[in-house]
């Protein structure tokens, strides 16, 4: 559970507009900072970030939030990871990840792993013996010169316990290590967890140290694996990173194209052969979790460059349940004779290369070639044999948009009927993925639990064109009270609808101008709110201490309505350059005033309609109505004056 002291102290330790300069080129004006917008295509910037309130929003597509959401919406987050993402770029250790100050702390062992890599690298260029010799013959062998090794931070891990003394000397306890992976226990004493072995560092997308990759040096032995790569870990997890994701990210940006290799030695050649936005998983199938890390770069193709073997074979038929979760086209390489890309280019180099990939095939197409090659498809029961094997790889797609489109594909490859080719499929049991589970199982256990209640659980502004039947007071105004049913619906009037509007740019005001609106805190406090969630926020805000950052009296509101940060973000007004500060504070004041009288003269005509009050009540009534009146009629005609300049 990550604790609101906790959260708070990572939203003011994130600079958000350079979180997302980072992907978005932005432009201030005024307060704000605007630019396209992220999550849908556009060429008009309606994308604005306020750094004193921490707010973004767009008025394209009509999000909006804070710090958090964003990320969610940009890295494919749930809430509490969105909070550990910002966490871990500002380098503050969370109570969670300390145990509740038990075990070592994040940071220390992303040190002792910086370090780690600093050793196995001096070894490699500096070390004397057979073990560093025969790691510079290999990685020489490879076509990786001593250049290509400190660009990469290659290195040679001797073992012999020889990391731990190393280690030991700067500091690091044995826990430390032990957590970090860098080293085991074995029969009570504390030995390398690497030993002969050529090393592979891995980066996070800032550059920092978090785990590493090892080959064996010469050839494979028996009971010896062939690759060990760090295990998972609080610094690390290898599905949701991918090796050199910290160098191809801008690549991948500026082209729009990201590259998959499956090995280290691959990546390393392509960078250094000009493609450098190449990336592979690490030590894992290829999961959905690296398609949305490639993702957040705007790619529009992934291309995947699978070895021609059957383990490359598996690697795009796991890929294939992906097509439909990503908005970037999934094609697919394999490179002539069976080469990887290492050999290939070692080969024939990279200008062979640039053809074969703008050449690449759609990723199912490959898959449907291969898988269907192996069956026998001139007799009918080996029809439905293949029917039934190509059923089970077409299943995780079974409630996809995609499934006509690929049933009727191999309904007609198997010369069968649609319908029975798609029942198929249906019935098909999905072979899940170990690393999907988790992500289907979690609960955003640090989000607020959902209410059914319209005052408690924020609706989108678009939603207030139609409210619950039962959610309408006498004066055909909504109020909060239990919705019972979505189906009885009727549309608000655009008066209702021009209030809801304008007490959203009076609280947005409120939130970027507290100390100039406190001046109205008399006027705010006779409104006649439409949504009961408004006036609670208004009131949680105008109690802060004068003085307070626009960033605490948001706070203030959240802590009254969790989904204020997206209420709040989509002020206009104040970002309005003609008038001035003091003018669009008057504006938006005025503008709420009027509709609450107006709302509040409504609902005495609908009391004076609905009964018979007695002729005291009448009176006072007719009285209340008749002054609100007045003050409708000295608004209008102040407003019309503000127009008409």
């Amino acid at each position: 559970m990550i604790s609101e002291e906790d959260k708070e102290k990572v939203r003011q330790a994130t600079d958000f507009v350079q979180l997302v300069s980072e992907t978005v080129e932005l432009r201030q004006r005024g307060q704000d900072f605007w630019g396209c917008c992220p999550f849908h295509g556009e060429k008009t910037p309606s994308f604005k970030v306020n750094p004193s309130t921490g707010l973004w929003h767009c008025f394209g597509c009509g999000e909006g939030g804070d710090v958090f959401s964003y990320v969610q919406r940009r890295e494919n987050l749930e809430f509490p990871d969105a909070i550990r993402y910002l966490a871990d770029r500002a380098g503050i250790e969370l109570t969670e990840e300390r145990g509740g100050s038990r075990g070592p702390k994040k940071t220390r062992l992303m040190e002792a792993l910086g370090e780690a890599e600093s050793y196995y690298h001096m070894m490699l260029m500096r070390g004397r013996g057979e073990g560093p010799d025969a790691a510079r013959r290999y990685l020489s062998g490879r076509g990786l010169g001593s250049d290509v090794c400190r660009r990469w931070g290659l290195g040679f891990a001797p073992g012999h316990g020889q990391l731990v003394a190393q280690l030991r000397s700067k500091g690091f306890t044995s826990a430390e290590l032990v957590s970090a992976d860098l080293a085991m226990e074995r029969s009570g004493r504390l030995s390398d967890r690497f030993f002969d072995r050529v090393m592979f560092p891995i980066h996070d997308e800032l550059g920092r140290t978090i785990a590493f990759g090892g080959r064996i040096l010469g050839p494979k032995r028996d009971n010896v694996a062939k690759y060990v790569n760090t295990r998972d870990t609080p610094a690390f997890n290898k599905g949701k990173h991918l090796f050199a994701y910290d160098k191809a990210k801008e690549s991948m940006a500026a082209t729009g194209v990201a590259i998959v290799c499956e090995g280290y030695t691959d990546v390393i050649a392509m960078h250094e052969a000009g493609f450098t936005n190449t990336v592979a998983a690490l030590g894992t199938a290829f999961r959905l979790d690296h398609v949305r890390l490639m993702e957040r770069q705007r790619v529009s193709k992934i291309i995947c460059m699978f070895d021609g073997d059957a383990a490359g074979q598996r690697a795009a038929e796991r890929a294939v349940r992906y097509i439909d979760k990503t908005s970037a086209a999934l094609l697919c390489v394999v490179l002539p004779n069976n080469q990887d890309p290492m050999e290939f280019l070692a080969d024939h180099g990279a200008d062979a290369l640039h053809p074969i990939l703008d050449s690449a095939r759609p990723l199912m197409d490959f898959v449907f070639e291969k898988r269907l090659a192996g069956h026998d498809l001139s007799a009918p029961g080996r029809r439905v044999r293949a029917l039934e094997d190509m059923a089970s790889l077409l299943a995780p797609l079974k409630h996809s948009v995609l499934l006509d489109e690929y049933a009727t594909r191999l309904a007609d490859t198997l010369g069968m009927d649609v319908g029975e080719t798609k029942r198929a499929i249906r019935e098909a049991p999905v072979r899940e993925l170990d690393e999907e589970r988790p992500r289907r199982d979690a609960r955003r256990t640090d989000a607020p639990a959902p209410s059914s209640r319209p005052g408690d659980d924020e609706v989108p502004l678009d939603a207030y064109d139609y409210v619950s039947a039962e959610a309408l007071d006498e004066g055909g105004a909504p109020v909060m009270v239990e919705a019972p049913s979505p189906f009885s619906q009727v549309p608000l009037s655009s008066d209702d609808r021009m209030q809801v509007a304008a007490e959203r740019e009076l609280l947005c005001a409120l939130a970027s101008r507290p100390d100039a609106l406190r001046a109205y805190a008399d006027r705010i406090a006779e409104l006649s709110w439409a949504d009961g969630r408004h006036e609670a926020m208004a009131w949680a805000m105008l109690s802060t201490p004068e003085g307070s950052a626009p960033a605490d009296v948001v706070a203030a509101a959240v802590s009254v309505v969790p989904d204020a940060p997206r209420i709040l973000s989509g002020g206009r007004v104040m970002a309005e350059p003609e008038l001035s500060d003091s003018e669009k504070l008057d504006l938006i004041v005025d503008t709420a005033e009027l509709c609450s009288c107006k709302r509040r003269i409504r609902q005495i005509r609908a009391a004076l309609r609905s009964s018979a009050p007695s002729d005291e009540d009448s009176e006072r009534l007719f009285g209340e109505a008749a002054e609100l009146q007045r003050r409708v009629n000295a608004l209008t005609r102040k407003l019309s004056a503000v127009t008409d300049e």
